[in-house]
């Protein structure tokens, strides 16, 4: 091989687009530095449920006539619900993060101009960010699970099934906050709006519109429905607000993956750098 032809390789070389495996762990190394986002995640997915139990065993331990055993199914159902709505909330300020930080620190215009396909950013953001909010669900989750076992006592506990179906809905849950804020904050390139944006949906203006029966059975395109209807049945007992089929909950659920990602995917790959 001549002088001219390696040197000739050389900007081939430097030209190839990274491998998705790079990115997404280039994306998590960018998440995880930022240790206040870390530290309120897993505030938000391990504290409550650690209080909660101390809690819980101090006023068996006191009081156990008057209170139960700190563990059992009834508890592990509300500690799961507990969880759940605060995943939704770490999962929306991962999302966010993931999907506008680059845009916030200007570095979205390096990256593009190095030749990384846009598209290739973008997909690397969502198992990064699922990576990192599935983790801290699921050790608040694995406490939970394990408290719920061994503090159970005289009542019932949690099965071996029950438990992997709590973490599979409690993984969908979490997922379908996470996408939501991705894609939106993607779109928007605003992280403090999407945050705003998101918490109101699925805090106040799902669950409002849930309730309204005055809207039959558009309440069923609601994502909060569609994942309430997917919950294992032996979790949450009681009469559901709006009734709906497994098939059409899994599409609900679909849809509003699908949706966000693809309005995100289709913002970052039309953006000007």
């Amino acid at each position: 091989m001549t002088t001219t032809s390696a040197t000739a390789d050389l900007p081939r070389a430097r030209r190839r687009p990274a491998r998705i495996p790079r990115l997404v762990n280039a994306e998590l190394l960018k998440l995880r530095k930022r240790r206040g986002l870390v530290l309120v995640t897993l505030a938000l997915t391990v504290l409550p449920i650690l209080i909660a139990y101390i809690v819980l065993v101090t006023l068996h331990a006191t009081e156990p006539a008057k209170y139960g055993p700190a563990g059992g199914l009834e508890n592990f159902s509300g500690s799961l619900y507990l969880l759940a709505q605060l995943g939704i909330i770490a999962a929306i300020l991962i999302g966010a993060t993931a999907g506008a930080a680059d845009i916030g620190s200007g570095v979205f215009r390096e990256l593009v101009v190095t030749g990384r396909s846009r598209l290739a950013l973008f997909a690397a953001r969502l198992p990064a960010a699922f990576g990192l909010a599935l983790a801290a669900a699921w050790v608040g989750y694995a406490l939970t699970a394990l408290a719920s076992s061994l503090l159970a006592g005289s009542l019932e506990a949690p099965g071996a099934a029950l438990l992997v179906e709590g973490a599979g809905w409690l993984a969908l849950v979490v997922a379908l906050a996470l996408v939501l804020a991705l894609g939106l904050s993607s779109a928007l390139g605003s992280r403090g709006i999407t945050i705003a944006i998101v918490l109101g949906l699925e805090l106040a203006v799902m669950p409002a519109l849930m309730q309204i029966r005055a809207l039959g059975s558009l309440r069923e395109l609601l994502p909060i429905v569609a994942t309430d209807s997917l919950a294992p049945s032996a979790l949450f007992d009681g009469e559901v607000v709006v009734p709906t089929s497994v098939s059409v909950a899994v599409l609900v659920v679909a849809a509003w993956t699908l949706l966000p990602l693809v309005a995100g995917a289709w913002r970052t790959c039309k953006r000007d750098a």
